[in-house]
């Protein structure tokens, strides 16, 4: 395992990773202001290929210059392209904190990531039936930090149709959190596309907390607000962590075998779980 995933959390949120094509000086400059977590600049899909090397260019510049304290990433071409190796060398050598790849279909891949980033730490996206497959030894190799769903081209190559519910990908969207959480590394959700439909983002955002998932990447600064505030923990949660993890220390020091909380018994792993999300909450401000 990786390190812990709690610990992990509890570096800096999380919750909002939003896509930024890094050829739009614009677009670079209004995310200084913006209330993401994480920043992927995209020398990927986002750019044309005769853009390519001048977005590598803009991507390793503004990454320099900075953008506070938002955690900075610079998803590189695929590994199969002519474009990845002076992507990831420049990536390696630049102030990103992290290199995000894309279309890695197996720990063969993933490895030839890894040893391309230069001891950065590194996300994959999982985005082919092959790589949904192979998600648990991806996950195993070192260095391997994130996995990140690409649900629109994977329901492509699956000739699925997700709708609202997203149920053609529940299978997939599980095995990338169970390897994930069994590697302690983070798993992010695939990106809504609907721009105009705020609901159906909400839905989407609640459910991919509900599977597990530590955050949502996304394509718009309007996403934000939604993704951030879903994935924060409530004023109640906070209040009802404090409280079980309270119940379980009156019940050690009155040397009291079992503890219970709200008429449920308390274990270790609840204690555990409660404590993770007092760190998530302290990580991003909630406790205000």
């Amino acid at each position: 395992m990786q390190g812990g995933h709690a610990e992990r959390a509890a570096e800096r949120p999380r919750r909002s990773v939003l896509y930024l094509p890094a050829a739009n000086a614009r677009a670079l400059e209004k995310a200084k202001g913006l209330p993401a977590d994480c920043l992927i600049l995209d020398l990927e899909d986002a750019v044309a290929p005769d853009m390519k090397e001048a977005a590598r260019d803009a991507a390793v510049a503004a990454a320099a210059a900075g953008f506070g304290q938002r955690e900075v990433a610079i998803r590189v071409n695929g590994v199969s392209t002519r474009w990845f190796e002076a992507d990831a060398a420049a990536v390696a050598q630049s102030a990103a904190d992290v290199m995000v790849v894309p279309k890695v279909d197996g720990p063969g891949d993933a490895a030839r990531a890894v040893a391309a980033a230069g001891g950065k730490p590194v996300w994959v996206l999982v985005e082919t039936p092959k790589a949904v497959l192979a998600a648990d030894a991806i996950a195993a190799v070192p260095g391997i930090t994130g996995l990140v769903a690409g649900f629109a081209d994977l329901a492509k190559d699956l000739h699925a149709r997700p709708g609202k519910g997203r149920e053609p990908l529940h299978l997939a969207m599980g095995m990338i959190v169970l390897a994930a959480r069994a590697h302690g590394i983070l798993a992010f959700d695939g990106v809504f596309i609907d721009l105009d439909d705020p609901a159906g983002l909400e839905a989407e955002t609640q459910a991919a907390r509900a599977f597990g998932f530590d955050g949502k990447t996304c394509i718009h600064p309007s996403q934000l607000e939604v993704v951030n505030r879903l994935f924060s923990p409530s004023p109640e949660e906070i209040a009802d962590a404090r409280a079980l993890i309270a119940a379980h220390e009156a019940a050690l020091a009155e040397g009291r075998a079992v503890a219970t909380h709200r008429g449920k018994m308390v274990e270790v792993l609840h204690v555990a779980e409660a404590r993770r999300l007092l760190a998530i909450a302290a990580a991003i401000g909630a406790e205000g």
